[in-house]
């Protein structure tokens, strides 16, 4: 890749394309693969036959956006790499060390894009906001709930869980 030649960034860093910029993604601690790890084999327990998912997909959503969730679900009728804003059913970020940005400006994109529901976890916290009513400019409902309240995808009611539903070290 051109860009790693240039020396702009290094072969084991990652990045994700927000606004037309390369924007550095921040390394991800212990509790954020944890949780991750555990929500991946939670879902994969229960996923219904007409629901993927996929775990850090690039997400297509424009020429100029294409970040990197943790997770997202989709219509098991498309591929990972046809889903687009207003066919993912789910986004899922993990934020340990990026919360401020993952609750306005990613929430901002995801919403203008259309995606329909984006939960942000802090897996320190243990809670998780849920963002729904996608309009042009953020979310119209957005609501922080515990690790002890169940929270379901509107999408797929039946991988509902609690946070504490989840192992933990």
């Amino acid at each position: 890749m051109r860009i790693l030649d240039a020396g702009i960034f290094q072969p084991d860093e990652k990045f994700e394309l927000i606004d037309g910029e390369l924007v550095a993604m921040e390394s991800k601690g212990n509790w954020h693969e944890l949780v991750k790890s555990e929500l991946t084999m939670y879902w994969a327990r229960r996923l219904p036959e007409d629901i993927m998912f996929a775990v850090e997909p690039a997400l297509r959503l424009g020429a100029y956006d294409e970040p990197e969730p943790d997770i997202i679900l989709f219509p098991a009728s498309l591929t990972v790499n046809a889903v687009r804003g207003g066919t993912v059913l789910l986004v899922v970020e993990i934020s340990d060390t990026s919360i401020g940005f993952d609750l306005s400006g990613k929430a901002s994109l995801y919403a203008s894009f259309g995606v329909r529901e984006y939960w942000v976890i802090e897996p320190r916290k243990r809670v998780t906001h849920i963002h729904r009513n996608p309009q042009p400019d953020g979310y119209g409902s957005v609501v922080k709930v515990t690790a002890k309240r169940r929270v379901e995808p509107l999408a797929a009611p039946s991988l509902g869980l609690c946070l504490d539903d989840l192992r933990r070290e």
